[in-house]
């Protein structure tokens, strides 16, 4: 998060001046950047225990399209992250490799200032693969379920000039799954993360 911060700071130093990163129909963006994927602190109750997900931070890319001014189609796609699974009074047993691409429509807001805000909402389907176990699962097969799920998106860009931007952005993401151990059923492990990271953006 320190470094977020700092990104954030620079990018405001920089931006002083700068035009706001007007969006028209017809535009697309680029964003290249970098975001921690961060399942909720809540952990998921099966019938082997309690079971939490690790964070992950990995690049990620995007891409929008604006079907009218100001109003985006964009489209979300990363490395695949990964994360540590760890067992109540176990530790950690195991580990898994998801990707989360994600389509949403957003709104960017109209200001005169060089740091214009964004919403958006849509949907998003992950695919988890590499499933392994570890630790006292060592050895054993475990397997996720992929997943579809809600996803809401909200952030800013701060313009660097007319074309391109730094962008701050926080999404949550509704990710539930069906986990198996050894074959058999243990239930629903809820990872609903949230997503937080920096990008560049630059306009075509």
């Amino acid at each position: 998060m320190k470094t977020l911060t700092l990104l954030a700071c620079g990018a405001a130093m920089a931006a002083l001046g700068a035009p706001a990163l007007a969006q028209s129909k017809g535009d697309m963006t680029l964003g290249f950047g970098v975001h921690s994927v961060m399942p909720r602190s809540s952990s998921s109750t099966t019938t082997a225990g309690q079971i939490t997900v690790g964070d992950n931070i990995r690049p990620t890319l995007t891409f929008e399209y604006f079907v009218a001014d100001r109003i985006g189609i964009e489209v979300l796609a990363a490395w695949p992250f990964e994360h540590d699974i760890k067992l109540a009074g176990a530790g950690k047993v195991g580990k898994t490799k998801h990707l989360p691409p994600t389509v949403s429509v957003q709104y960017h807001f109209v200001n005169s200032s060089s740091i214009t805000p964004f919403i958006g909402a849509g949907v998003t389907y992950v695919t988890f693969f590499d499933d392994k176990g570890t630790g006292a699962l060592a050895g054993t097969d475990i397997d996720l379920d992929d997943s579809w799920g809600f996803s809401a998106h909200a952030g800013v860009d701060i313009a660097l000039s007319e074309r391109s931007a730094i962008r701050l952005d926080a999404r949550y993401m509704d990710i539930d799954t069906s986990a198996k151990v050894g074959g058999a059923k243990i239930g629903t492990v809820h990872i609903d993360p949230l997503v937080v990271g920096a990008a560049y953006v630059m306009k075509f």
